[in-house]
C-alpha cells in the first residue's frame, strides 16, 4: 500500500527484449487509509476505485512524459489493481480498479483482472509472476529461488529443466507459492507503535530480541504443513501473538517469523536452490535480509546483483503478462497456482 510502480518494457510475451525506465508514485495519506479500511471486504466504494485508478493513470502519464514517449507508441498497459480480498479456497479473489476508466484516460489499451480466470478453474490465482522470473533468469544458474518479499512473501523455485518457451511441457521444473507473511505484519506493527509505515532500515527490529516461543507458535499454523501450490491473503495472520511484547521485541519477533516461514518453504523444493535472489520492499530491510540468510544458511542477494531492477520488477511483470494475455499464452501452470492445465487470463479494455 505504498504507491504505484510503473515500468516500460519491450517484449514479445516470451522473452524480455528491453527493460526501460520506471518510477514509483506514492499514495497520498487519504488513499492509503481508504485502502487499509477496505482490506478484507468484498466490495469497495466507487470513490476509492476511481481514486485508485486515477493514481495509476498519474503514474503512467508521468513515466511516459519523463521517457518522452507518446501514449500512441505504447501497445498495452498491464493493470493489476489492488487486492482487497484473496480467498481462492472459496472461489474468489478481488482486485479493485477500473480498466475502462484507465484505458479511456490514458488512450491506451489496458489488460486487467489477471487472477479471476485462474481461480474460476480451481487455481490459487497467485503468485502470478513466476513465469516472468523464469523468462528473466535464463542466464542465471539453477536451481534458483526468487524470493519476493512484499506484504506476503512468495517464492519461485526454478530448476535446470524449465524452458520458458515450453512451459506446459517443462512445468515439473518450476514451483511457486506463498511462503507466509512478508512485510505486512511488521508494517502494521510499526505503524501501530510509531506511526511510520515501515521499519526503516530495520531499526526497530534491530533494537529488540525475538521471542522464539512466539515464532514457534506462529509456525505451528496449518498453512506451513500444506503442500503447494498455495496462497495467502494479506490478513491471514494477525498480530495477536506479539500483542504483549515491547515495540522493539515485537518487530524482532515478526522479522524472525517472516524468516522462519521462508525457511519452512524449502521443504517443498524438489532440490535445494543453488542461489537465492530477493525482490520486493523487504529486500531493503537489512535486519530482515540478515535473518532470512541466517535462517536459510544461504546467501540471499537482492535481484540487482544480477542486473534486475527490484523496484520495477512487478510492474514489468504485469506488462509482460498483458502481452501474454493478448496472445492467449499461459500466465499460470499447475505447479505455480494449482490449475489443472496451463491457464491464460486477463481482460482487455480498448480505449476507443
Amino acid at each position: 500500500m505504498d504507491g504505484v510502480d510503473a515500468a516500460l518494457i519491450r517484449t514479445d510475451g516470451e522473452s524480455v527484449i528491453d527493460a526501460g525506465p520506471s518510477l514509483t508514485v506514492s499514495y497520498d495519506g487519504d488513499l492509503r487509509a481508504s485502502l487499509q479500511a477496505t482490506l478484507g471486504k468484498r466490495t469497495a466504494s466507487d470513490t476509492l476505485i476511481s481514486s485508485l485508478t486515477d493514481a495509476h493513470a498519474v503514474a503512467v502519464k508521468q513515466l511516459l512524459a519523463e521517457a518522452k514517449i507518446a501514449p500512441g507508441d505504447v501497445d498495452v498497459v498491464g493493470f493489476h489493481g489492488h487486492t482487497i480480498l484473496h480467498e481462492p479456497w472459496l472461489g474468489r479473489t478481488i482486485q479493485i480498479g477500473d480498466g475502462d476508466r484507465l484505458a479511456s484516460d490514458l488512450g491506451i489499451d489496458v489488460v486487467f483482472d489477471f487472477r479471476s480466470d485462474d481461480v474460476a478453474v480451481g487455481g490459487q490465482g497467485a503468485p502470478l509472476v513466476p513465469l516472468f522470473h523464469a523468462a528473466l533468469s535464463q542466464e542465471v544458474g539453477r536451481p534458483l529461488a526468487v524470493l519476493n518479499i512484499g506484504g506476503v512473501a512468495n517464492v519461485t523455485w526454478i530448476g535446470a529443466g524449465f524452458d520458458p518457451a515450453r512451459p506446459a511441457e517443462t512445468a515439473q521444473h518450476i514451483l511457486a507459492f506463498d511462503c507466509g507473511p512478508g512485510n505486512a505484519l511488521l508494517d502494521d506493527w510499526v505503524f501501530r507503535h510509531t506511526g511510520q509505515h515501515w521499519d526503516e532500515d530495520g531499526a526497530l527490529a534491530a533494537a529488540g530480541t525475538a521471542d522464539r516461543s512466539v515464532v514457534a507458535g506462529f509456525l505451528e499454523n496449518d498453512y506451513f504443513g500444506k503442500a503447494p501450490p498455495k496462497s495467502l491473503d494479506r490478513n491471514d495472520f494477525r498480530l495477536d501473538g506479539v500483542a504483549d511484547l515491547t515495540p522493539e521485541d515485537g518487530a524482532a519477533t515478526l522479522a524472525e517469523f517472516t524468516a522462519g516461514a521462508i525457511a519452512a518453504a524449502t521443504r517443498w523444493f524438489p532440490e535445494p536452490a543453488d542461489r537465492w535472489l530477493a525482490c520486493g520492499g523487504g529486500r531493503r530491510n537489512p535486519v530482515l535480509m540478515a535473518r532470512i540468510s541466517e535462517t536459510l544458511e544461504a546467501s540471499v542477494a537482492p535481484v540487482e546483483s544480477v542486473g534486475w531492477d527490484g523496484d520495477a520488477l512487478e510492474a514489468q511483470a504485469f506488462g509482460w503478462l498483458a502481452v501474454r494475455s493478448l496472445d492467449g499464452l499461459p500466465l499460470t501452470l499447475p505447479t505455480t497456482t494449482g490449475v489443472a492445465a496451463p491457464q491464460t487470463g486477463g481482460r482487455l479494455r480498448r480505449f476507443r
